[in-house]
């Protein structure tokens, strides 16, 4: 852990973006210790929590269409080769997890590319199949972009409120405690999300049906 306490002491927006390009691609990263840490040192003074929300979603995006791309033009033999390869497992894919992002996908629709970005296990390899679905790229990129605004919000709010509660050296430990709490808040956004898009759809065949 000696190489992400040197990240986390030269912290700045070029890191977080790149912590997070790499948090959106396969490739394992926790970005509950990019963001907050980071939001952590805004309210410190030493950064903007605005421009790290900001720069944080940019990564994660961009790590994401890496992602969404391989799988459009490489297509699923390739991608499965690759999840059950070694270098695969070094980034903890295999068969089954990519066959759970899939069905997640076909369950819930383009809107799983949204909701997908808030689910732990879900969130680095949603844009795997909208890939080999070759989802639209502009709608990817919307609800890509939404998702993890909305994952990248709730852990600068999360920093933000921890530099007032821990000194700096406790940052690392009372994040990871909190992470159960922030599954709950995320488990919160998902149901309101959803809502949202229940009852647009109903609205919308309502009027349908009076036309």
């Amino acid at each position: 852990m000696h190489w992400f306490s040197s990240l986390l002491d030269t912290l700045n927006y070029w890191t977080i973006f790149l912590g997070m390009y790499i948090e959106g691609t396969v490739i394992p990263f926790p970005s509950e210790l990019i963001v907050s840490p980071a939001a952590y040192h805004a309210a410190a003074g030493h950064l903007n929590v605005f421009w790290v929300v900001i720069v944080a979603t940019l990564g994660a995006v961009t790590g994401s269409t890496t992602n969404y791309v391989a799988a459009y033009y490489l297509g699923r033999p390739i991608i499965y080769r690759f999840a059950n390869s070694k270098f695969g497992h070094l980034c903890l894919l295999n068969e089954d997890k990519v066959k759970v992002a899939e069905k997640y996908f076909y369950d819930h629709g383009v809107i799983a590319t949204l909701t997908g970005r808030l689910i732990p296990g879900i969130r680095q390899i949603i844009s795997i199949p909208a890939g080999l679905a070759k989802m639209t790229f502009w709608k990817f990129i919307l609800y890509t972009t939404i998702g993890s605004g909305i994952w990248n919000c709730v852990l600068a709010v999360l920093g933000w409120y921890l530099h007032s509660v821990v000194p700096e050296s406790q940052l690392t430990a009372k994040i990871e405690e909190y992470n159960n709490y922030i599954k709950y808040v995320i488990l919160g956004i998902l149901v309101l999300v959803v809502l949202y898009f229940v009852v647009r759809y109903f609205l919308k065949k309502a009027k349908s049906n009076k036309q």
